[in-house]
């Protein structure tokens, strides 16, 4: 959430972040006439409670008529406390309910618009000619099926529309791209995490998955908890309500998780294959940095991002995501899209997210600085989404035999193999 002082100081800055959102600029109204309910109920009660003690010294050193008139007055106090302490309780419920359904402050060089208001800012690699090349390439979806890596029709037998198998060499392609993901942000740093896939309801709202994105969770009613649709959820969480000293900033974790989407409104999108699915693995970088530190590890982020999808020999580009397009939680965010040829389009491989101090907040994540206490900021980034990266890998390396070629930094965690072969039916 964010800092009541700035809804105050500025709050046409905040109107200006849920227009370009395309959100409801009249909380921003609603939310400030119950902060300001909260605050003069306050004083109010805290007026009324001076009051009471002061009549409290009064009334032992009175007698008669006079003690019989301050008693009266004290009756009188005691529900005029209660009904203000009353008021200033339901103030504060009304003003937390509103600050929580208040998304972050978009930055102010985000693009404005919806889905296609993105502004491309670099692009990477070359895109194959297979014309040139001589052949027509195949989908992921049938690369799979000649590589004995994929089986949807039996994850579908299984478990319903959007599941499926990995296996044989696809199963090995999941675990290799997990090892060099891993491999690489080890390297950088991270501390690797196996994070549960399970969390309470705080850590879901804490991260902002309960807003817009909670038609998209996965809830157990009887345990009353959520699957994560990303290892964002209990990475961020696993500081909540502590304060953490300045010197250990920045702190970066390497989550690897399953994830669970219901992929609610994508009805008829990506219906063929693994691109869109119900339940996948993926590594998540996660940051706690300092909030004037935030911008500059948004972009090492990017660059952490770049590095593993040029180790894997890809085309993509990266785009500056449009202001309607953020989530709840971002103040800006970055997406690095690879080019899939038999679509003809560059689709989400991997996206990172500086998030301030918006999910700190409501998890009350806070960094001490000598005498200073203050919420610090939190940034998350994709590495390696596996089936999506997967699709992209078969697709951009395949050879016209069926054949897959492994791209080098993949090589070590495959036996040495530099291709994927078609088994024998």
């Amino acid at each position: 959430m964010i800092d009541l002082r700035l809804l105050r100081e500025d709050p046409d800055r905040v109107r200006a972040s849920q227009r370009a959102r395309g959100e409801d600029v009249a909380l921003v109204d609603a939310l400030l006439s119950a902060d300001e309910r909260r605050r003069s109920s306050g004083v109010r009660f805290d007026e009324l409670r001076a009051e009471q003690k002061a009549l409290g010294k009064l009334i032992p050193k009175a007698t008669g008529d006079e003690k019989a008139e301050l008693l009266r007055k004290a009756e009188q106090l005691k529900a005029d406390v209660k009904a203000a302490d009353a008021d200033r309780d339901a103030a504060a419920a009304e003003t937390q309910e509103l600050l929580l359904k208040l998304s972050n402050i978009v930055h102010p060089d985000v693009p404005v618009g919806g889905e296609d208001d993105f502004v491309t800012l670099e692009t990477h690699g070359t895109i194959r000619d297979f014309a040139a090349e001589g052949f027509e390439p195949k989908d992921h979806l049938e690369l799979g099926q000649i590589l004995g890596a994929i089986d949807v029709e039996r994850g579908a037998k299984v478990s319903g529309s959007r599941f499926y198998f990995l296996t044989g060499v696809g199963a090995l392609l999941e675990l290799a791209l997990v090892n060099a993901a891993i491999a690489q942000a080890t390297a950088a740093g991270f501390t690797p995490m196996l994070t549960p896939a399970l969390v309470r309801p705080q850590s879901m709202a804490g991260t902002g998955f309960l807003g817009q994105a909670a038609q998209d969770v996965y809830h157990l009613d009887k345990d009353d908890l959520y699957l994560v649709g990303t290892s964002e959820v209990p990475l961020a969480a696993y500081h909540m309500d502590e304060i953490i000293d300045a010197d250990r900033l920045p702190l970066r974790y390497a989550g690897f998780s399953p994830c669970f989407r219901r992929e609610a409104g994508s009805h008829g999108k990506d219906t063929r294959g693994i691109f869109r699915v119900h339940q996948f693995d993926k590594v998540e970088m996660f940051s706690f940095v300092a909030p004037e530190d935030s911008q500059e590890e948004h972009r090492r982020l990017l660059e952490w991002e770049k590095q593993w999808l040029t180790s894997l020999e890809l085309p993509f580009r990266v785009i500056d995501v449009a202001s309607g397009d953020l989530g709840s939680s971002a103040a800006r965010k970055y997406d690095c899209e690879a080019w899939i040829p038999t679509q003809g389009k560059y689709r989400e491989l991997t996206s990172t997210s500086d998030c301030t101090e918006f999910q700190s907040r409501r998890l009350q994540i806070r960094v001490r600085d000598g005498k200073t206490v203050r919420p610090l900021a939190t940034l998350n980034g994709t590495l390696c989404a596996v089936p999506r990266t997967i699709v992209a890998i078969l697709e951009n390396h395949q050879q016209p035999d069926g054949s897959v070629r492994v791209p080098e930094v993949l090589r070590p965690y495959l036996g040495g193999r530099e291709l994927l072969e078609p088994v024998a039916k």
